[in-house]
């Protein structure tokens, strides 16, 4: 299984990535993970994209793709794109890298959500500062209010989690990231999905559009 989950931040891609890795064994792959993986291991590529983070500059494009094709060949059971990637160009890049390695992309998944929704969901957003795990206080809480599930440590709402800023990254998405939309209905790849459904009948969804060759 080779997917791309792609929608506005806050739409359930993460919660279904998680979901889809335990069912298939493909594995959930976020450029964000990556990039803190390499800095705390002090990668040659970490301590790159970690010069361009201390003088506040975007990590290029060209460093998070490589990050991704070293990141490749540790998965051989297939890969879920979370939040990757973000622009036209990144995908152009990303189409680039799979045709280098004979990889097929399976398909894009949609998550169409509406931007009310949108910021109720992102505003009620916890995150563990330790492993990037997200919850959700409002469809994927914790079982304990404010605990990590997993280590029990304190969970905190991140800044670009905060009513406030959460207009502001939608605005962002609009502009930079919905062009995909089109760039993989052209190529035949996009399959869109009710993200307001319930979180099984995502799942359920998800996995009749696949088809039983998912897994393959």
């Amino acid at each position: 299984m080779r997917l791309i989950m792609l929608g506005p931040p806050g739409a359930g891609k993460g919660t279904q990535a998680r979901i889809l890795e335990e069912r298939y064994g493909a594995a959930q792959i976020s450029t964000g993970d990556i990039l803190r993986q390499n800095r705390e291991h002090q990668t040659e590529l970490g301590k790159t994209a970690d010069g361009f983070m201390q003088r506040g500059e975007l990590v290029p494009d060209d460093l998070i793709i490589q990050m991704v094709e070293a990141e490749l060949p540790r998965h051989p059971g297939g890969f879920i794109m979370d939040g990757f990637p973000r622009t036209v160009a990144q995908a152009q890049a990303f189409d680039a890298l799979l045709a280098r390695k004979g990889i097929a992309l399976d398909a894009v998944i949609l998550f169409e959500v509406d931007r009310d929704t949108l910021v109720r969901r992102l505003s009620a957003r916890w995150t563990n500062p330790r492993t990037g795990r997200t919850y959700n206080a409002l469809s994927d809480p914790p079982r304990t209010a404010g605990i990590d599930d997993e280590d029990g440590g304190p969970l905190v709402q991140r800044d670009d989690d905060k009513p406030q800023t959460v207009e502001k990254r939608l605005a962002v998405y609009q502009k930079q990231t919905a062009p995909l939309i089109d760039y993989y209905k052209r190529q035949g790849k996009l399959v869109e999905i009710d993200g307001l459904a319930p979180v099984e009948d995502v799942t359920q969804a998800i996995v009749a559009k696949l088809g039983p060759d998912a897994a393959a």
